[in-house]
């Protein structure tokens, strides 16, 4: 990699860090290429991103982010999960590492805040955007329906006792 190239990635990196809404480092020692596959599939279906990259060009690019609080990490064989939605990372990790030993979360960040193994797992223990929406629509539109099926069943029941007039007026 030439000199163009790697400012070219710290730039990139930077640009990241600057617009992500969580980070999580972790070691990936060991993991077989099939598994990285896998993690980034994963991650690619939650709407998240893992990228490797060199510590020292990491370093570089944390550098005047909110999260530079977490350059001590990256020591060793690192990878980088990162998204917008502050769940969607930290939950795809985790239910990662949980099933492959080789990925061993480290740490990582929130906006400004810095997150230890047991932040990540909470971050991951949280419902994600979509299934706060969802809950919050289906909240909403609950009084909605209640409303609704309480406005019918008084007509309901007129037309029912209309409806028994009618079959008592005919049999008479």
């Amino acid at each position: 990699m030439d000199r163009a190239q790697k400012a070219e990635l710290v730039a990139s990196l930077n640009q990241v860090f600057k617009d992500t809404g969580v980070v999580v480092v972790a070691h990936y020692a060991g993991l077989k290429v099939a598994d990285m596959t896998a993690l980034r599939a994963r991650m690619r279906e939650a709407g998240a991103s893992v990228r490797v990259a060199k510590n020292r060009l990491t370093k570089l690019a944390l550098k005047g982010t909110d999260v530079e609080t977490i350059s001590d990490l990256f020591e060793g064989p690192t990878v980088i999960a990162y998204s917008n939605d502050p769940v969607a990372a930290p939950k795809v990790a985790a239910d990662f590492a949980k099933s492959n030993e080789n990925l061993v979360i480290l740490g990582g960040a929130m906006g400004r805040t810095s997150l230890d193994i047991d932040g990540v797992k909470a971050l991951a223990a949280l419902p994600s955007l979509d299934e706060l929406r969802g809950k919050l629509v289906g909240l909403i539109a609950s009084p909605a329906t209640r409303v609704a099926q309480i406005l019918a069943a008084p007509a309901g029941q007129l037309a029912r006792v209309v409806g028994a007039y009618a079959d008592k007026g005919e049999a008479a």
